[in-house]
């Protein structure tokens, strides 16, 4: 008789309680007419709050956030926004939409961030911003960015889609310091509405700019009724996506500290395990522990495809580290990124979702200890057989 599967452990699912079920079926039930906005507004002020910002406005998604927010500050046809090759697409997209180009540089083996100094190396006179993506919940060096747009007078922008819980040194959060910030909540993320985003800013010149974007161009102080202002985009959230949103809010300690106490474990089980990084998390910072990823010393020879074969047998979910926006069919190859090309190959996200247990935790690392010793007996062998 075939011993029983183990039951497959999933790489993220959100965590929804009666809270939020409650908001979101009153919402559908009441949240229309002169209500349709409450939650939306409530949502959206719970948000601010907890970043430490002056203004945010919730869209339908991060990708969103980003186009309107690249928009407000008039990037276009010509222009140029350099952005980390390590990347989900959606950060490179809204510049391309915008008939700009997205500027791909390598990124710090340590962080898996954008490198400053490669930054520094792509700036043009057409380089009208930095768009600085917190990878993971790792944190970019936003002092060293910070330090090179100001020498040349252009923006930092916070793509802070995976870090919400993720704060710097001085307690600030990330998504607060740049130019403007942009958060997911997607169903995989920290804090979900299912689909959603969060546009964030401390300018209210660009909050209000944005704020008439978002909403076909219609601006909040105009007072003829359907008469927009300019072209604008149809990026909202609905009250029912928000009413979830103002639950997760209420919970949102919880969660981080959740998401944070499952990267402790990993923590616990992969420091004993030569040859393995995990998410760095420098002194005095906090990493919000979205995603915890593994990556494996290229001396050990494990790629990405073995590693994956080895979760999948044992009926674990993982997910590849973003593939370099470069090797991508619709850009332009650059392998001289060699950190943003070499890293995905010998790395993996590890499940982590907020009812995971201490066991199940055990069963995704005992995958990498099992890999590296692999690793490690072929490497003896293989001296063995150089020896005889």
């Amino acid at each position: 008789m075939n011993a029983r599967a183990p039951e497959r452990i999933l790489y993220t699912k959100p965590s929804i309680t009666e809270l939020e079920t409650r908001y979101a079926a009153d919402a559908a039930a009441t949240g229309w007419g002169a209500k349709c906005y409450d939650y939306i507004i409530r949502f959206e002020d719970l948000f601010r709050t907890h970043i430490g910002t002056g203004f945010a406005i919730a869209t339908s998604s991060c990708t969103g956030a980003m186009h309107m927010g690249l928009a407000a500050l008039g990037i276009g046809p010509g222009d140029e926004v350099i952005l980390a090759d390590t990347n989900w697409i959606a950060t490179a997209a809204p510049i391309h939409h915008l008939g700009a180009t997205p500027v791909m540089v390598d990124i710090d083996p340590v962080s898996w961030c954008l490198d400053p100094t490669k930054v520094e190396q792509a700036i043009t006179p057409r380089t009208r911003a930095i768009i600085a993506t917190h990878i993971y919940g790792n944190l970019c060096d936003m002092d060293a960015l910070e330090a090179i747009a100001s020498r040349h007078n252009i923006p930092v922008i916070e793509d802070a889609a995976e870090a919400i819980g993720s704060a710097f040194r001085d307690g600030r959060r990330a998504g607060a310091r740049g130019a403007f910030g942009t958060f997911s909540f997607h169903g995989t993320k920290t804090v979900t509405t299912g689909e959603g985003g969060m546009f964030v800013t401390n300018d209210e010149a660009l909050f209000n700019h944005v704020l008439t974007l978002s909403n076909h161009g219609r601006a909040k102080t105009q007072t003829k009724q359907f008469w927009p202002d300019m072209v604008g985009f149809k990026y909202k959230m609905s009250n029912v996506q928000a009413a979830i949103g103002c639950g997760q809010m209420e919970r949102i300690d919880a969660l981080i500290a959740r998401k944070r106490a499952i990267f402790g474990r990993y923590r616990d089980h992969i420091d004993a395990i030569e040859g393995v990084q995990l998410n760095p998390e420098p002194s005095g910072t906090v990493n919000g522990a979205w995603m915890p990823t593994a990556v494996f010393d290229r001396s050990l020879g494990i790629e990405r495809e073995v590693i994956q074969t080895a979760f999948s047998a044992a009926n674990i979910d993982a997910r590849v580290f973003f593939h370099p926006l470069s090797s991508l069919p619709m850009f332009t190859p650059r392998p001289d990124n060699v950190h943003a090309w070499d890293i995905p190959t010998r790395a993996i996200n590890l499940p982590s979702y907020h009812d995971m247990t201490d066991a199940d935790i055990a069963r995704v690392t005992a995958v990498v200890r099992e890999l590296v010793d692999a690793a490690n007996q072929r490497k003896h062998n293989q001296l063995k057989g150089s020896a005889a």
